[in-house]
């Protein structure tokens, strides 16, 4: 199978992750700004990584918040330290990132991040001029029910992209959802954090670095 285009989730693949401890200390900065410094310690988790719709409402009312001004504060403060992990040196691309610019396909990104995060790590990276269109997720409690498995930012990136025969790259099992509810094939990257993961879903291919993909690319 041969492939005319590639797309990529962003962090875990591309670029490094961003430390759990500093995703929720800006989280509970983030209650802090709505003048909560009682916050329990669940909620802050709940809301760090994986919030649904749902809890963001119940867990704002609980403190008598606006949801949408919460969430849409929310996504700033932890972009905005995620920028900071990436000046500093804690969030940098992968080694092999390089080789992308030697695939003969058009490249993506779709990202469950914020879009403000993507955007700033590719043009700080000086990263803009692989990609021909990169998705993240608004910064409203709508966006994350079109996160990843949902296909949603997907097929909007395949279509900006005219792809015929698409391959999206992933390290989490729902990127590899999202790909076959999108009708593509699926690669899982065992990066370092993946690479004794047990999965349960079934990827097209499964790679050690973005290098395997001349061999997938040009099967």
């Amino acid at each position: 199978m041969s492939y005319d285009t590639v797309v990529f989730d962003n962090d875990g693949v591309l670029v490094g992750r961003t430390q759990f401890d500093v995703l929720q200390a800006a989280m509970a900065e983030t209650f802090e700004q709505f003048g909560v410094t009682d916050v329990d310690p669940d909620h802050v988790e709940q809301l760090t990584i994986g919030a649904t719709p749902t809890a963001v409402t119940r867990i704002c009312r609980a403190y008598d918040l606006d949801p949408e001004s919460f969430w849409r504060k929310r996504d700033s403060i932890l972009s905005r330290a995620q920028q900071q992990e990436a000046r500093e040196g804690r969030k940098a691309p992968y080694d092999d990132l390089t080789t992308l610019s030697e695939l003969d396909t058009t490249l993506g990104i779709v990202s469950s991040n914020q879009q403000e995060t993507v955007d700033f790590l590719l043009d700080h990276f000086d990263l803009s001029s692989l990609f021909d269109t990169a998705y993240g997720r608004s910064p409203t409690i709508e966006s994350l029910s079109l996160r990843k498995p949902n296909p949603h930012y997907l097929e909007r990136a395949l279509v900006d992209l005219d792809a015929e025969s698409a391959l999206f790259v992933g390290d989490n099992e729902s990127d590899i959802t999202a790909a076959e509810n999108a009708g593509i094939d699926s690669a899982f990257i065992r990066r370092p954090h993946r690479r004794d993961w047990e999965l349960n879903v079934w990827p097209t291919w499964e790679i050690s670095g973005l290098d395997d993909l001349h061999a997938i690319c040009s099967a």
